[in-house]
């Protein structure tokens, strides 16, 4: 059983003290931990300056019957996918401030979205929850969903890796848009309205390759059963786009069936405009 002060002092090892910290964990991957996820989420809040979590809304999400091209959709088939249910409505729902966050965040994004001390920001497929972050939540824009991570990395912030890998680290996304890789267009309903979400980025499942390329970058911990890693934001940035400016393609995942990655391929090597 993992307490609090193994808790804290785990996270006391790592460079994060009073820092700025975006996170990403899988709370299974620790094991038993006293107290819960809230136990948790209370010691990464407390050994950190400012907190964020991405609380992604997938369940938010439409497909229109027409869109622009070259943006990684086959239209006719999402919308048969996400048939309308037996009332005539849409297979989503609408976002509002207190729509939980995507199974796929896990139990710690949610955990954190629920702490008494957590704003959200309000992007209806991309929100972010954070706790002394007002700076960081308040720079996301329907047009620059990933702001957050830039605000974050301008102090000198850190990512967290809590028992996961780089396939959920959504920093690298924020630095593949800042090499100029492709994004994509996609929709998400809002009350009685369906909005236009640009800025949407690419696939993830390539992403631990940058795992070889980071060194002595990552700090490291045990806590538990988990691996924790703290990467600094800026490392971790600079690292990506010199790996992309070496080799346009890296980073992309090698599923044939890969809308996104294989729509960056076409965009000119892998780097657009």
């Amino acid at each position: 059983m993992i307490t609090v002060r193994e808790l804290l002092g785990g996270f006391a090892s790592l460079p994060i003290q009073g820092q700025a910290v975006i996170a990403h964990g899988s709370y299974k991957s620790l094991g038993e931990v006293l107290g819960g996820p809230k136990a948790m989420i209370d010691a990464l809040v407390n050994s950190c300056g400012s907190l964020i979590m991405p609380t992604f809304t997938y369940q938010t999400m439409v497909t229109p019957l027409v869109g622009p091209p070259n943006n990684a959709l086959d239209y006719a088939a999402e919308e048969a996918r996400r048939k309308r249910n037996a009332l005539g409505t849409l297979d989503a729902v609408p976002f509002q401030r207190d729509t939980p966050a995507d199974e796929e965040m896990g139990v710690l994004a949610e955990t954190l979205r629920l702490h008494s001390s957590a704003k959200r920001s309000l992007h209806p497929i991309l929100s972010f929850a954070g706790v002394n972050a007002d700076f960081a939540l308040e720079r996301q824009t329907i047009y620059d969903p990933l702001a957050p991570i830039g605000a974050l990395a301008e102090k000198n912030g850190w990512v967290v890796l809590i028992g996961v890998d780089h396939s959920v680290n959504t920093s690298i996304h924020y630095a593949e848009k800042l090499t100029g890789r492709k994004q994509f267009i996609r929709w998400a309903l809002v009350r009685n309205r369906i909005i236009q979400c640009p800025g949407f980025p690419g696939d993830s499942s390539g992403f631990n390759e940058i795992a070889q390329h980071l060194g002595n970058d990552v700090q490291t911990v045990t806590i538990g059963k988990a691996r924790i890693q703290a990467i600094q934001l800026k490392d971790l940035i600079d690292r990506v786009k010199l790996l992309i400016k070496a080799n346009p393609r890296a980073l992309l995942c090698q599923r044939t069936e890969c809308a996104r990655c294989n729509e960056v391929r076409k965009d000119r090597n892998g780097v657009g405009n």
